[in-house]
């Protein structure tokens, strides 16, 4: 099925060229199967082989979209536009995703679906990949449950705290059987980071880091102290935690590792802490509302926090990296903001239909960012819409759809 596209330039077309040229200059000598023939390691398989999917130069990105009400689920490919049936998942409360697998959380159960599309990040260079969409079936875990992985494992937290590990090539394949149930409970979800699990303990009230190897055992309890941590997200500088007095990041340097707090500055109330971050996949510019009418901005390389004046938030986000602040509010249109001065810089016509209320409902309209563009979801409207967050919030293309996209994330970044 193809949605109707409305086009304003053709699309991402500059990126394409601009992603083609970097891979062919950063894999020098590796090669790449869109242009001329891979490097071959000894053992004659070419660099970055993945069996069964078709290398890009290009970033391959695909969008997860639910409707909770009549379980339509669709993927969205924003290479070529088309949109694929996946199988029906009713009562989702919550979709996340790690970059490849989508996880649709509902009340008994958390479906996982293979988007096709992912990245490999080699530090110095990346490589995409795009395959088919597949349904792996459920995991038995519902809407309080929370997955973080990595290439090599998921770890899927449960409302009460215990953690059950998968291995990721068998989930990649829809198989749990080599799973592993951890012992102990934790608080907030367990993050695999740098070979490593990253989790929470209560010990004698007080909530603190520790380091698990993948099998389970502590191997390092970093210095800090994380009170009621709620929300989290993996940098290139590391792990941010949210926590009551700001956030807490926790990095790892050769085999060591640290944890640093990064506290606003000034007491916080409760209902205006960062505890919903958003950020570009890695990178190291985080956002969250600060209640209603404002925006927390993290710069985690600087140890900032900056807190913006909007209008009442619905979504935020933004690429970081000198780009501006994204923030969805409930006029229903896109607004783009200077991060350094809180000036209003741009805004798009409005988008979404219907009227928007702020708050972090986890069914509200979502800005999600990849490194050329935005997508924010109309529910209500059936549609999707591209924006050109470095033109001017230009907006580049719209999707309209057979289904009302309530819940959206996108994968392939």
């Amino acid at each position: 099925m193809v949605p109707t596209v409305r086009r304003n330039v053709t699309p991402r077309a500059a990126a394409a060229l601009l992603l083609t040229a970097l891979l062919a200059t950063s894999c020098a000598g590796e090669g790449d199967n869109t242009s001329r023939p891979a490097a071959r390691s000894p053992s004659g398989t070419p660099h970055g082989y993945v069996e069964g999917a078709q290398e890009s130069a290009e970033q391959q990105s695909r969008l997860l979209l639910n409707d909770p009400g009549s379980g339509d689920t669709r993927v969205l490919d924003l290479i070529s536009g088309k949109v694929h049936r996946t199988a029906r998942v009713e009562g989702v409360v919550r979709l996340a995703t790690d970059g490849r697998l989508g996880y649709f959380h509902a009340s008994r159960s958390t479906h996982v679906l293979d988007s096709g599309a992912w990245m490999v990040d080699h530090g110095e260079h990346v490589h995409y990949y795009r395959a088919a969409i597949r349904d792996l079936g459920d995991l038995p875990v519902g809407r309080d449950a929370q997955v973080r992985g990595d290439i090599a494992v998921t770890a899927v937290t449960d409302g009460d705290g215990r953690v059950v590990l998968h291995d990721r090539s068998e989930l990649e394949k829809g198989g749990t059987a080599s799973s592993r149930t951890l012992s102990g409970t934790y608080t907030g979800a367990v993050v695999p980071y740098a070979e490593h699990l990253l989790a929470f303990t209560e010990e004698g009230g007080t909530t603190r880091p520790a380091v698990l190897d993948r099998k389970g055992r502590r191997v390092a309890s970093p210095e800090a102290v994380c009170e009621d941590p709620r929300g989290d997200a993996v940098t290139r500088r590391g792990v941010v935690l949210g926590c009551a007095d700001g956030a807490l990041l926790v990095r790892e340097e050769n085999g060591a590792f640290t944890a640093e707090r990064i506290p606003y500055g000034d007491d916080v109330p409760e209902g205006q802490r960062a505890t919903a971050l958003r950020q570009r996949p890695g990178g190291d510019t985080l956002t969250a509302p600060a209640g209603k009418d404002a925006v927390w901005v993290l710069d985690v390389t600087e140890r900032t926090w900056t807190r913006v004046e909007t209008g009442p938030v619905v979504a935020a986000n933004t690429a970081g990296e000198g780009s501006p602040l994204l923030v969805l509010e409930a006029d229903g249109a896109l607004h783009g903001y200077d991060i350094a001065t809180g000036r209003h810089i741009a805004a798009t016509e409005r988008l979404l239909t219907g009227e928007q209320r702020p708050g972090t409902d986890a069914t509200a309209p979502v800005i999600e960012v990849d490194r050329s563009r935005a997508y924010v979801n109309d529910p209500n409207g059936k549609r999707v819409f591209e924006v050109d967050y470095n033109d001017g919030l230009r907006l580049a293309r719209s999707f309209d759809l057979d289904i009302q996209p309530v819940l959206m994330a996108e994968t392939g970044r």
